[in-house]
């Protein structure tokens, strides 16, 4: 890692260190991170996974773009690493790295294995950590490693009442769960600072009148990833009407959506690796539909009155606003109708996932003493009491 002390932790402020692994998670944690450095904390990031491959558009570049900040880089993959090989590199990098830098507080994100990486290091270190949007339901292993991390983590900041119910299921204390709302919205409720014909410049989209496609695998089902998109991508390609697609993740799965991806007609379908956020909020306001099963689909979508089609089972569960259509990748019929009915529509924004202002929400909770003065121990909640023996031997 580094070997003298970076100038980052000789500030006399509180030191909050950020972990990211992907563009999505960058995007939730952004916000947070200057509203936190605007109060005073000394901030960094932790930067790994997906930012480091160029595959994905080596997008540690654009977290490197935040101010004031520092940034620690580690190597956890190549390509084609399985996820578990990915867990147990992360958690030796970042382990060493807490070993020479202590931060006063780590924050992390969602159900990622860099995520769960992060919450095992600091839960055996004794290292106070923040877990960004526990409580949600996702499916597959996603679901999972975002309930561990709840389990992991000392302080949660859920996006909405229900997810603040499901952490609390867990057994959470409730002075330890704070809903704040939903990150990536703070800055979708905000003026981009670019305009449509900039983005269009920037990344060479040839029309004006687009829709946006994001389709990344799903873990359990990596068998089915290429015929599921051969069938969503088949049927965006027959209505004649052109996409900006963004590629999938690097999650198990991902190299038969690539195949479909790289054989659509380039002048209708644009292909890009990755955005700048504000890049893809100025996008998102100005395209006719979302296609695809990104979680942008069911949070952000809605709340720009953004027509979207969630497509398959990884965001099951997780969003019901009007806007929102779910089918199978392989209801040609429900896909063909989405486009010809939707395209274009707009609906009222929708405020389930929070109002615009969970980064202020977020350092208020932050400037709290009793949030820096509560125990890592923590204890189970809802249920107390120990465990009984009946006459029979029976546990109940």
């Amino acid at each position: 890692m580094t070997e003298a002390l970076p100038p980052w932790y000789q500030g006399t402020g509180r030191k909050l260190l950020f972990v990211t692994g992907t563009r999505a998670d960058y995007g939730k944690l952004e916000p947070l991170a200057r509203a936190a450095q605007v109060a005073g904390y000394v901030i960094g990031f932790f930067i790994t996974g997906m930012h480091m491959m160029s595959r994905y558009g080596e997008t540690k570049l654009e977290v490197k773009r935040f101010a004031g900040a520092d940034f620690f880089e580690f190597v956890n993959q190549r390509e084609g690493d399985p996820q578990d090989f990915i867990l147990a590199k992360t958690v030796m990098g970042f382990s060493d790295f807490v070993h020479e830098h202590r931060p006063d507080l780590v924050i992390v994100h969602g159900d990622r294995v860099e995520a769960l990486a992060a919450s095992i290091v600091c839960a055996m270190k004794y290292i106070p950590s923040a877990h960004i949007e526990g409580g949600e339901v996702s499916g597959t292993i996603d679901e999972s490693i975002r309930h561990c991390n709840t389990k992991l983590c000392a302080a949660h900041f859920v996006s909405c009442e229900a997810a603040r119910a499901r952490v609390l299921a867990l057994g959470e204390d409730p002075q330890r769960i704070h809903a704040i709302g939903s990150p990536e919205l703070d800055a979708h409720a905000r003026p981009t600072g670019v305009t449509l014909d900039e983005v269009r410049r920037y990344y060479e989209i040839p029309s004006a009148d687009f829709g946006i496609a994001v389709f990344h695998p799903v873990t359990s089902e990596a068998g089915t990833m290429q015929a599921q998109a051969e069938s969503l991508f088949g049927r965006l390609e027959a209505s004649g009407k052109c996409f900006v697609v963004i590629a999938p993740n690097n999650d198990p799965g991902t190299e038969g959506i690539f195949s479909v991806l790289q054989r659509l007609p380039p002048q209708r379908f644009r292909l890009i690796p990755s955005m700048r956020f504000s890049y893809f909020s100025e996008l998102m306001r100005h395209a006719a539909v979302m296609v695809g099963n990104s979680s942008a689909g069911v949070r952000e979508a809605p709340f720009l009155g953004l027509p979207s089609l969630d497509v398959g089972s990884r965001q099951h569960r997780r969003a019901a606003a009007p806007s929102i259509t779910a089918v199978s990748a392989f209801d040609t019929e429900a896909i063909d109708h989405f486009l010809a009915h939707a395209w274009g529509r707009r609906f009222a924004p929708d405020h389930s996932f929070g109002t615009g202002h969970a980064a202020e929400a977020f350092v208020q909770v932050l400037a709290q003493p009793a949030f820096w003065d509560r125990s890592l121990q923590k204890a189970f909640g809802g249920g107390e009491g120990a465990c009984t023996t009946s006459a029979k031997g029976e546990k109940r």
